[in-house]
Formats: C-alpha cells, structure tokens, sequence
C-alpha cells in the first residue's frame, strides 16, 4: 500500500510539472506573437534568473549567466562552463519567427469606401488560412522625432481587430474550382482597417478616420510607415486544446516550442556546467536565415569572440 501511495503521489507531482510547464509555455507564446516580443521576454525571463547582458559584463568566470541582444530580434544566452571556452560548447538552436504577413512601407489606401493595409507574407503561408480570421498588428513604429513606438492591436479584450474578407458561398462558385494554393492569391491579402469615414475630409475620407486614430493612439503620420515594422498575425490568446487539455492550440508553435524548451532548460541548469553551455534564438528561419538577424549572421561568433576576450 505504501508503494502505491508514493506511486500516486509521484504520478501527481510530474503531471503537475507538466501541467506548470504547458501554462508557462503558453504565456510565453502570448507574449511573444513576433521575434522582437520574443527576444523581449526571454531577456525578461533571463533577467529574473540571473543572466546578464553580455556589453554591461567586463569579466568573465565559470559560472556566470550572460545573454547577447542581437538588434531586439534574435537573442543567445550563455552558461560559462569550467573548461575553458577553446574546450567546446554544448549548443542548442531553435528560431523564434513564424509565418504571418507584413506591412508594406507603403500600406494604406482606400477603395470603395473601405481603408485597406497592403501586404507581403513572409515565410511559406497556406493563404487559405487567412482569410476571416481576427487578426492583430505587433510591430514597431520608428517616428520621423526619432522616437520608436511600440504598436499592438486586437489583442486587449476592449480593442479591435483587422481581418481579410472572403466570397459569400453562394458567389464563390468560380473560387471553389480553383486549387488550394490559388484559392486566395497574395495580393489578396489586404487587410481591412476601417469603412466610417472622416467627416469635412476632402478626399479618401476613410483613409483620413483611420490616420487620425493612429495619429491619436500612436502619434503616428502616415509617412511613419515608411518606417515601421508591422507584423500581421492571429489575434488572441492560445487555448487548452482537447477535452482533456493534452494539446495546446496558439499561433507561432513552429518553432516557438523548441525555443521556449530551450529557454526553460538553459534557465533550470544548476551550478556550474563543465562545457559552456549555449542557446542561439535566431530570426529569419522561415526565409532562409538570410539578414543580419538569421543564423548566416556571425553574430554567434561574434559573442564567442567577446566572451573570450573577457574571460
């Protein structure tokens, strides 16, 4: 009876483990629906666990915790190990961007009495899939003062969303011939932002009622797109998935889940390691790693090269 009881007993405290780690990870992929969110709050996780960020660090010993920042969108943390840095590295990588569509520099126009965005998809994306989604903006806006803004829409409960209109059933007969990859086609991906148009406005007065709330909210002229970078992507929280809560149904899984394993693991790690131990979240995956923020970067290197000098 006893063994049963411990058996029990321990069966209960690793579904609970389980359990805690499902909920973190699923904050983590609510928090950081793009790669700049990402990098944001692994730094804040990192921070509460003692890890340092690399440029404020002078020296170097067995044992410390540092992160390197990699222009707010990709993101490694180091464990110092007691063999030194020549010995090797025990390294782990995942990428923390995820398909979805951006903001073009450009993007704001109006037709027929209806305010659109204009987008480009970034990464392999079933077009389908978009359309008649509530859909959120996260992204930056870089203002002509110099100043950069932090934009995020529809995900407050109070806020609203954006979206992509589809064919009613009945008037998409012609559509529904078409194969899946052609059903939506990309330049059909034009998000609707608004249809009340600003009163005295002398002309897209549509365009001008959406320009003033941004200008309103965010501060923002319309030539600050020029220099934003605004992601498209799913609005609202992930979710149990399954009567029985064994799944977890969110936006951005692929690779989020590895990274945040990754996260949880460099984080749990005790003492002091023998081999340095490393975690590369890097940008760019889905479009090859090309940019200074993908895995064909040398910021990696770079980092080697810095902790060598203060070690």
């Amino acid at each position: 009876m006893e063994r049963v009881n411990a058996w029990t007993t321990y069966k209960k405290r690793e579904e609970k483990k389980v359990m805690d780690l499902g909920k973190a990870y699923r904050a983590f992929l609510d928090r950081g629906k793009t790669e700049r969110e990402c990098v944001r709050e692994t730094i804040r996780l990192a921070e509460k666990a003692g890890y340092a960020d690399l440029d404020k660090v002078e020296a170097l010993q067995a044992g410390d915790r540092v992160y390197v920042n990699t222009m707010n969108k990709a993101i490694q943390l180091y464990i110092i190990g007691a063999e030194p840095l020549e010995k090797g590295f025990n390294i782990v990588g995942a990428h923390i961007d995820s398909p979805r569509m951006d903001l073009k520099q450009n993007p704001l126009y109006e037709d027929s009495d209806i305010a659109y965005l204009d987008t480009h998809y970034y990464g392999g994306i079933k077009k389908y899939q978009w359309v008649t989604l509530p859909l959120a903006l996260h992204g930056v806006v870089a203002k002509k003062d110099g100043t950069v803004v932090d934009v995020v829409i529809g995900e407050d409960e109070e806020d609203p969303v954006v979206g992509i209109s589809d064919l009613l059933i009945h008037l998409s007969a012609t559509q529904m011939d078409k194969k899946a990859s052609v059903v939506i086609e990309g330049e059909a991906l034009d998000v609707i932002v608004g249809g009340k148009p600003l009163k005295d406005a002398e002309k897209e007065p549509v365009k001008a009622a959406i320009l003033a709330i941004l200008k309103e909210k965010y501060g923002m002229a319309e030539e600050d797109f020029l220099s934003a970078e605004i992601e498209v992507v799913p609005a609202g929280k992930s979710r149990d998935f399954g009567l029985d809560r064994s799944m977890i149904l969110g936006y951005g899984h692929d690779d989020r889940v590895c990274a945040y394993a990754q996260i949880d693991a460099m984080l749990k790690i005790t003492g002091t390691p023998r081999y340095t131990c490393c975690c590369i979240l890097a940008d760019k995956e889905e479009i090859g790693s090309v940019g200074a923020t993908g895995m064909r970067a040398r910021y990696f290197e770079n980092a080697v090269a810095e902790m060598s000098t203060a070690s």
